[in-house]
Formats: C-alpha cells, structure tokens, sequence
C-alpha cells in the first residue's frame, strides 16, 4: 500500500539510478533492504525498522563506515518487488534533505535484477557521492547475501 505523505521534490531534482544484476533471489534481496539492514549495511543492535508503508524507521550505519543516523519513512512496500522510503542524513550524506530512495526487483532466470533510484538531491555533488556509494553497496549487499548463504549450507550439511 503506497504512502500518502510523498515528500515534494520539485525544488531538488537532482536523481541517480543503479542497475545491477544480482545473484541473489528477489525474497532475500528484499529481506536485505527491510528486516535484514543490519545484516549489510546497519550496525546491529542500532535498528528501529518497521517495514510497513508510512511508519518511521531509524539506523546508525556500520560503524567502520563511520557513524551517520539515517532515517525516513517508508512509502511503498511490495513483497519481494518493491522498496520506496524517504531517506535522510545529515552533514555529507543528503544534508537533511528528505530524499526518496526506490529499490524495484525483478526476478530472472540466474537472480534479480535491482534497480535503485535515489531522487531528491540538493546538488550534483551529493549526487555523485551517493551514487559511487551505492554501487559500491550493492556489492557489499551481495557479499553479505552470499555469505549468509554458505554459512547456512556449511551448518545444515546442504
């Protein structure tokens, strides 16, 4: 069910888009991005993540990455297609700015294929940072997945 609190982006239009084909299935890709954050890209412990539509949700990113709360809403969820939340940092990060992040899976054949856009940018420098950012995520994501994934073969013997 989609939000009714949409942030209004005319005045920041600046916006990326990742593509990435991944390996990994489109239920755990989607579990990745709501109930399973801190498995990739939050500390543990450091979660609140109520993953329905136009609840809050709050994180300290890992802490090697230095330690930056982000926070938002969530505007969309689709089981295992869709992931839209609004998206705030401060200081490098998106400067307070309440951006929207959207994550669309698409099943294929060997994966899924993810397609993150981030809208709502002051500027093209913030922009930039977050896009070499989430390339740079993505891989950590599948990293994170796959390794989720042999521990669970290596412990059940599969």
């Amino acid at each position: 069910m989609p939000s009714k609190l949409q942030p209004d982006l005319s005045g920041r239009p600046h916006r990326l888009t990742v593509e990435r084909m991944m390996r990994a299935s489109a239920p755990a890709l989607y579990a990745a991005w709501t109930a399973e954050l801190d498995s990739w890209f939050a500390e543990p412990g450091e979660t609140i993540i109520p993953a329905q539509a136009d609840r809050a949700y709050f994180f300290y990113n890992r802490h090697d990455w230095g330690r930056d709360p982000h926070y938002g809403r969530f505007l969309a969820l689709e089981q295992n297609r869709l992931i839209e939340m609004t998206w705030l940092t401060g200081r490098a990060g998106t400067a307070g700015a309440e951006t929207v992040l959207r994550i669309e899976l698409t099943p294929q054949a060997q994966g899924t294929h993810l397609k993150l856009t981030h809208s709502g940018f002051y500027d093209t420098d913030a922009r930039d940072r977050h896009e070499q950012g989430w390339s740079e995520a993505l891989e950590i994501l599948e990293t994170a997945i796959e390794n989720r994934g042999a521990k669970h073969k290596h412990k059940t013997g599969d």
